[in-house]
């Protein structure tokens, strides 16, 4: 059960990285303290805030049942890598091989940081 904690922290913080990132694309923007009844049309901007929420909570469980050099490592670089991998499939960015080189060089400082 612990480890679906860890999963869905990782999913949750970066589908709120997303949907934060949608909400900012035309036809919405941003929302601003000039306009701000676009602030409440903005449904991905709401469920981005929502999601940052459940992340949070997420994180605070998985401090509760995993030391916190582990969790908040796993919990970071998991966020950072699929949020890399979904600003290429989501929003057509920009993803060459350096950036494949930093995900596996992540990875690769998380196994070393959280093992024994």
């Amino acid at each position: 059960m612990k480890y679906f904690i860890i999963i869905f922290g990782i999913l949750s913080n970066a589908l709120a990285s997303v949907l934060i990132k949608y909400a900012t694309i035309a036809p919405r923007s941003f929302p601003s303290f000039n306009e701000p009844l676009q602030a409440i049309r903005n449904w991905p901007f709401w469920a981005g805030i929502f999601f940052y929420g459940l992340a949070f909570i997420l994180y605070g469980l998985s401090l509760s049942r995993f030391p916190l050099n582990v969790a908040h490592p796993i919990l970071t670089a998991g966020a950072i890598s699929i949020v890399s991998l979904f600003s290429l499939v989501v929003f057509k960015e920009q993803f060459n091989w350096t950036t494949l080189l930093g995900i596996i060089f992540i990875i690769i400082g998380v196994i070393f940081i959280t093992s024994k």
